[in-house]
This record gives structure tokens, C-alpha cells and sequence, in this order.
């Protein structure tokens, strides 16, 4: 029923494809309009409305190395790298 269809994104100028598989999606999800942006510009467009997160450092509970987290660490509280964290969500 539907069919491969390239489109011309708005914001850079480059030809994309809109496929039949993309086609029935936005169907079925009741969109009208076709995108007018690519992958990419969309992408871009997505990630530039995010704020950028504050990250901090902190002393891993488990092995005393340096572990980045995107709150900020209470004493009362064990933080753990990404390495320990992992490892303890497999032992569960």
C-alpha cells in the first residue's frame, strides 16, 4: 500500500528517504504530515532542547575509584562506579 518516498529535509537541504515501513508507522500512530526534517536534523534538533547535565565526581563505595554521576553524592549514601554499579545489578 504505501511506497518509498524521498523527501527534501527543510532545515539542511538533503534528500532523504521517507519508506513505506515509516509510512505505516506514522499512519497507524494517526500522524498526518509527512516529516520534513532527516534523521539527523531531527536528531540534532532533539538533543539541542536537552539541557546538558552537571556531573559529579565522587569516591565508588566498592573499589575507591573515580565515579561520575549526574547527582549530586550524599554522605549518608553509597555511590558507585559504573564497573561496581554493573556488577552488582548482575549478582541480583
Amino acid at each position: 500500500m504505501y511506497e518509498d518516498k524521498t523527501l527534501v529535509c527543510k532545515q539542511c537541504g538533503k534528500e532523504f528517504v521517507f519508506t513505506a515501513g515509516e509510512q505505516e508507522f506514522y499512519a497507524s500512530r494517526g500522524f498526518e504530515n509527512e516529516p520534513q526534517r532527516c534523521k539527523e536534523c531531527r536528531d540534532a534538533r532533539k538533543n539541542a532542547a536537552r539541557a546538558t547535565r552537571e556531573m559529579y565526581t565522587a569516591v565508588c563505595a566498592a573499589c575507591g575509584g573515580e565515579a561520575k554521576v549526574p547527582f549530586q553524592p550524599r554522605e549518608d549514601r553509597p555511590v558507585y562506579c559504573s564497573e561496581c554499579f554493573a556488577k552488582m545489578k548482575q549478582a541480583q
